[in-house]
């Protein structure tokens, strides 16, 4: 399989920022997913997963040890009303494999950039719909090598959460239920949300998308333009001009610009109106 060492994560993570990594893999195969888990069980090498890096921040000192992405693991098998989808595969594209199919229940996931694995770990959603709407199961592999069938009882969704982030449970496919329904409505629908986060997004920059979770009883965007923050530069990152709720790379920032901008968010947010936001994108690495 592809291996790089000392590979700058920055080339893989949708802010453009981050550190390297170790070794950095690309698996093909759930045995090749195993083969690395199991090595790295037998030597004590540390090891992390991630999903296509969209909602997430790469800290500038990278990561140590062994970083999986299954970027190479993105079949898409339809049966029936049933869609079956590795781990690796974007939830744009399985959303596309549906309409092709006529079929009816991902039309929320046309605009998520995000992997199925990670779409699983987090319990992707937008416009009204989330992962946990359609997921019936997943093979997940965990780090004694056992593989487990998890259903979606088990998966104890809820909102930008599972059950996997607290299992240390490699997500290796997702099964999930749709009906059918009518392609040209379906196709309608995924027009609409498609033209709603291009006109509100700002895609035309790197991002690590939605940055916090939405406050109960309030809007994030809302609380930052309130607080006067939109637009506020920081070292190359920017609060969005176009939607208060992202932070763009608008002239080669560093992770640690992102971290910061965050933090000062959050301390500002929390001294003018007493809201606590809650990151929704990762954070994960070392300081540089």
């Amino acid at each position: 399989m592809k291996l790089l060492l000392d590979e700058p994560l920055m080339n893989y993570t949708f802010t453009k920022t981050g550190g390297p990594a170790d070794v950095l893999a690309f698996p093909k195969t759930r045995e090749e997913v195993e083969a690395l888990i199991n090595y790295c069980q037998e030597t004590a090498f540390p090891w992390l997963v991630l999903g296509n890096a969209s909602n997430l921040i790469v800290r500038d000192g990278g990561i140590r040890g062994l970083v999986i992405m299954l970027l190479d693991m993105k079949e898409i098998r339809v049966e029936g009303t049933m869609i079956t989808v590795e781990a690796g595969a974007r939830l744009i594209d399985t959303s596309y494999a549906a309409l092709a199919e006529g079929l009816t229940g991902l039309e929320f996931a046309c605009g998520i950039p995000g992997s199925i694995g990670g779409a699983v770990f987090m319990n992707a959603g937008a416009y009204g719909g989330e992962i946990k709407d359609v997921f019936v199961s997943s093979d997940v592999l965990f780090p004694d090598g056992t593989v487990c069938t998890l259903t979606n009882e088990e998966m104890n969704f809820s909102y930008r959460h599972s059950d996997i982030q607290q299992m240390q449970g490699i997500v290796l496919n997702a099964r999930f239920e749709l009906e059918q329904g009518d392609e040209g409505m379906i196709r309608t629908k995924m027009e609409e949300l498609t033209y709603l986060r291009e006109s509100k997004q700002p895609l035309e920059y790197p991002s690590c998308g939605s940055v916090f979770k939405r406050p109960e009883g309030h809007f994030t965007g809302k609380l930052i333009q309130d607080a006067g923050m939109q637009g506020l530069i920081w070292g190359g990152a920017q609060i969005s001009e176009k939607h208060a709720g992202f932070i763009v790379n608008i002239n080669q920032a560093t992770a640690t610009d992102y971290v910061e901008l965050i933090a000062h968010i959050q301390e500002v947010i929390k001294e003018k109106f007493d809201v606590q936001l809650e990151p929704e994108v990762r954070i994960i690495g070392e300081e540089s």
